[in-house]
């Protein structure tokens, strides 16, 4: 079925998914890994030669020295992400003509055939088509750093959102001990190899001040649910 949003140059998106009939995607951490190695490796204009890195794996190299190796002019900017049990968001800046689109062809089939692989299994991996919203003001776009980072407070505190988080210090912990999103690399605590993943460049700079970030997901972590101005859905 034909999409009806038209990615653009020099855009911003939110792309998300989920697994079919609602299934976990990422049953370990390798399963975690695996998907954010593919954030960097497929994000060139280059054929995802997997076998090349794969192989400098296996002559001792540790999979996060893997997002120092050079790769092809990349096909979009990506300024967040978070990997959840069922589900993945991503923050994307569309830097050429369907570069978005070659790019989750790209991730989501290397993704699948891993996946199905490595659990005996077989069929689609996820939800049909991925999912696309454009960021179209400068206030949503802001809006989705919050709402794509703070996703993993779900897993401490699945009904937040409708009824407020009652200890935002346990939520900021839960925030920087979790490896699967990009939450890390905004902080003063960023400094891993998967920033590689990341290009912060291209988006406004939203958080130029020292602990910034930190501080505006601290505000939303404190909205009051009753606000029916509130959108945090």
């Amino acid at each position: 079925m034909q999409r009806k949003l038209t990615f653009a140059p020099g855009e911003f998106y939110h792309i998300y998914n989920r697994g079919t009939d609602k299934r976990v995607i990422f049953l370990d951490e390798r399963d975690y890994r695996r998907f954010q190695f593919l954030l960097y490796t497929a994000n060139n204009n280059e054929v995802i030669r997997l076998d090349n890195f794969l192989k400098k794996l296996k002559q001792g190299r540790s999979l996060l020295e893997m997002f120092a190796i050079p790769r092809g002019e990349t096909l979009v900017d990506i300024g967040g992400y978070c990997l959840m049990p069922n589900h993945f968001h991503l923050l994307l800046h569309e830097k050429q003509d369907n570069g978005i689109s070659t790019f989750m062809k790209k991730l989501l089939t290397a993704y699948s055939m891993y996946f199905n692989k490595r659990h005996e299994r077989t069929g689609g991996l996820f939800e049909g088509r991925f999912k696309a919203k454009h960021a179209d003001t400068d206030e949503y776009l802001k809006y989705l750093f919050a709402y794509i980072h703070l996703n993993p407070v779900k897993i401490i505190a699945p009904e937040w959102k409708k009824t407020g988080i009652s200890d935002k210090d346990a939520a900021v912990t839960y925030l920087e001990s979790y490896q699967f999103s990009s939450y890390i690399d905004y902080t003063k605590k960023g400094v891993r190899p998967e920033r590689n993943i990341l290009n912060p460049d291209a988006f406004p700079e939203y958080f130029k001040e020292l602990n910034s970030f930190e501080d505006f997901i601290k505000e939303w972590l404190s909205f009051d649910p009753l606000d029916q101005e509130t959108n945090l859905q």
